[in-house]
């Protein structure tokens, strides 16, 4: 598959500026081999204290409409037109989805190995002009969630959220084993510290 402005429109910002002006966010665009154009959209980052909201299946089709109309205009060549939500694993791309996200779990790939390795896990942090990401104790880092992977975007191959599945608003809770052995309350099974 082929990333946005790779063999897409001769104006790559039609897309994007047909989203915006939906009141949407372009997440990725995509078109494969066999004229495929996926185009991954999202609501923008809610204002202080402002809830997060989820795509559905309605302005999928607002969308797809109206990119059907503009793309037809425009010249594009496409076989197959599809809009989605970025789904639970959000690609980071730009600057904004790293500030949108910062302190929710993002897996990490770098473009050059660090130690022998590529892929990091953990909390995103913004640190000065750049990033942070305080690993997980069960991706290189301790218990204590001291060590840190400092970086920029441009360094980064790939970045997406950690899913969180939350079923009918039950988290993981602790085992009563590990609190009645002195463990401390949301180290069993990965909790979050609060």
């Amino acid at each position: 598959m082929e990333r946005e402005g790779q063999n897409l429109p001769a104006r790559p910002n039609v897309i994007e500026s047909t989203v915006t002006m939906l009141g949407y966010d372009l997440v990725d665009v995509e078109k494969s081999a066999g004229g495929l154009l996926r185009v991954y959209i999202d609501h923008p980052a809610p204002g202080e204290g402002g809830e997060e909201k989820f795509i559905t299946v309605d302005d999928c089709e607002r969308v797809t409409r109206q990119l059907q109309h503009v793309l037809e205009v425009e010249g594009v060549p496409y076989e197959r037109l599809e809009v989605s939500s970025p789904g639970l694993d959000r690609l980071l791309k730009k600057a904004a989805d790293f500030a949108r996200f910062v302190g929710q779990q993002v897996e990490l790939t770098l473009k050059a190995p660090l130690a022998g390795r590529k892929r990091f896990r953990g909390e995103l942090r913004a640190e000065g002009d750049g990033w942070r990401l305080v690993l997980s104790p069960d991706h290189g880092g301790s218990p204590e969630g001291d060590r840190v992977l400092d970086f920029a975007i441009d360094e980064v191959r790939e970045a997406r959220l950690v899913p969180t599945i939350d079923f009918k608003g039950r988290r993981s809770a602790p085992a009563p084993a590990a609190q009645e052995e002195g463990g401390a309350p949301g180290a069993a099974h990965g909790g979050q510290r609060t």
